[in-house]
């Protein structure tokens, strides 16, 4: 026991370094075990979209939107899901909810927000379009 506080006396930074990756570590598995959406990957959402009638609600910027995004993709901004409006949702509270960005970092909050708002079954497309993209799933590009 001696040898570890010596360690740890001689090695401060390193070892306050380690006990934070640690931490944050165990915060990660904590936090992603309590969410109120689950993180899917791209076979999952294609079957949550063929078979149980899954919505697709892209949270990008309208210029991101238009150079491409999945068929039947609802737009809504994050600001507009923080304001409560969803833009003809309400009538999906039962259906899969997938929330898509382009890299499933800053869709978190929006589907939190949508989980607090009644949807029952709320899901995030893990590393978003860009997985999408790299599965070689078509995107649909709007006419400018």
């Amino acid at each position: 026991m001696q040898e570890y506080i010596e360690f740890f006396q001689q090695n401060m930074i390193m070892s306050l370094a380690w006990v934070g990756i640690f931490i944050a570590l165990i915060m990660s598995f904590v936090k992603s075990a309590t969410a109120a959406y689950k993180v899917i990957g791209v076979n999952d959402m294609t079957t949550l979209i063929n078979r149980q009638n899954g919505v697709v609600v892209d949270i990008r910027t309208k210029d991101e939107f238009k150079k491409g995004h999945i068929t039947d993709a609802v737009h809504i901004l994050p600001s507009e899901i923080k304001a409560g409006n969803f833009a003809g949702l309400e009538n999906h509270k039962s259906d899969p909810i997938i929330v898509v960005c382009k890299t499933g970092q800053t869709a978190q909050e929006s589907a939190n927000l949508l989980a607090k708002a009644g949807f029952e079954n709320v899901n995030l497309l893990r590393n978003g379009l860009i997985a999408w993209s790299e599965a070689n799933l078509p995107l649909v590009r709007s006419k400018r």
